[in-house]
C-alpha cells in the first residue's frame, strides 16, 4: 500500500476546499447508507480510521489508489465518489435510502402515490424521448441510431455512457464492482441523460427491465419501444458482431437465451410499442418505427 500523507497546502483555494468537502461528504453519506463504522470502515479498506476521519471531514489528500480502496470497501463505483457535480439535498438522500428498502410491489404503490400527489409527466413530453429496449443482437443501435437522424435529435447508447463514466470497459465494470453497483450506475447515467436531453433516442441494456426502479424511470420519462427478435435472430446478430462465444456450446447458448427471453417477455411487454424485427431488412423496420411513431404522437 502506498504511504498515507495527511500534508496538505496550508490554504488550498477556495475551489480544492469546495471539492474535498464534497468529496468528504460523499463517502461519509456512502458509508451511512452501509451501515458501518468508521472503524469497520478503515479495516475493510485498507485505510486508517484516522486518514478517513480527515477525509470524511473534507481535510484530505487522498491517492487515488487509496481512494480506489475505499471505494472498493463501500461498494460504490469511484466516479461516484470523484464526481464533481453537487451532492443531492438530505431530503433526498433520505427518501432514496428509505425507498431502496422496499420490495419492487412496495415501489410501485410508492411510485403511485407520488404520481397521484404531484402528477405525472406530460405525455407529449414523455414521447420526445424514445427508449429501445430488449436483448442483445434485437437491432437497438442500428434502428436507434437511423431514428435518431431522421427526428434530428440525439442518439445516446446507455451502455457506452455507463463506461465512459466508469472509464473502464463494461467487462471491468462488473469484476470491479460487482452487479449492484453497476446498476446503481446505470441508474445515474439514465438520471444525467434524462436532465441533459429533452429530446433523444436512447438505446438500453437489455438487463435494465430487471431492475423496477430504473425501469419505472425509463416509463415515465420515455416512449418506450421493445425492439423484439426471434432467439435464432438475436444469436446470428450477435455472432455477425463479431462475439463467437455463443458458437462453443451453441445448444446451451440457446437454451440460455430462450430462457432469458421467457423470463423478461412480461417485462419487456410493459413497453408502450413492440417492433418485430425477425425476417425484415434494417429500411422496413425503421419505417415500421417511424410509422409507428407517427401515429402515436
Amino acid at each position: 500500500m502506498m504511504a498515507e500523507s495527511s500534508q496538505l497546502p496550508a490554504e488550498p483555494p477556495p475551489d480544492e476546499q469546495s471539492y474535498l468537502q464534497q468529496l468528504g461528504a460523499r463517502v461519509r453519506d456512502a458509508r451511512t447508507r452501509l451501515g458501518v463504522s468508521r472503524k469497520a470502515l478503515a479495516g475493510k479498506s485498507g485505510v486508517s480510521e484516522r486518514y478517513l476521519a480527515q477525509l470524511e471531514s473534507g481535510q484530505g489528500n487522498i491517492s487515488i489508489l487509496l481512494l480506489r480502496q475505499v471505494a472498493s470497501a463501500l461498494e460504490c463505483p469511484l466516479t461516484e465518489l470523484l464526481s464533481e457535480r453537487d451532492g443531492h439535498p438530505i431530503e433526498l438522500t433520505l427518501l432514496v435510502q428509505y425507498l431502496a428498502k422496499l420490495s419492487p410491489k412496495k415501489l410501485l404503490q410508492a411510485k403511485a402515490i407520488l404520481s397521484s400527489a404531484f402528477g405525472e409527466q406530460d405525455p407529449l413530453e414523455r414521447r420526445n424521448r424514445i427508449a429501445l429496449i430488449g436483448l442483445r443482437g434485437a437491432g437497438k443501435t442500428t434502428l436507434g441510431r437511423r431514428f435518431a437522424e431522421h427526428l434530428g435529435v440525439p442518439f445516446v447508447e446507455l451502455n457506452e455512457e455507463i463506461q465512459r463514466e466508469a472509464g473502464v470497459p463494461m467487462s471491468e465494470i462488473f469484476s470491479l464492482y460487482g452487479e449492484n453497483a453497476y446498476r446503481r450506475l446505470e441508474r445515474r447515467c439514465l438520471e444525467r441523460v434524462l436532465e441533459r436531453n429533452d429530446r433523444a433516442v436512447i438505446a438500453t441494456g437489455g438487463g435494465l427491465v430487471t431492475e423496477t426502479p430504473t425501469y419505472e424511470l425509463l416509463r415515465s420519462a420515455c416512449y418506450t419501444v421493445w425492439i423484439k427478435a426471434s432467439p435464432e435472430e438475436h444469436m446470428q446478430r450477435v455472432i455477425a458482431q463479431g462475439d463467437l462465444r455463443p458458437m462453443h456450446g451453441r445448444e446451451e447458448s440457446m437454451a440460455d437465451l430462450r430462457r432469458i427471453l421467457a423470463e423478461r417477455n412480461d417485462l419487456y411487454g410493459q413497453a408502450d410499442a413492440v417492433i418485430d424485427t425477425s425476417n425484415k431488412t434494417v429500411d422496413e423496420n425503421q419505417e415500421q418505427l417511424q410509422n409507428m411513431y407517427n401515429i402515436s404522437t
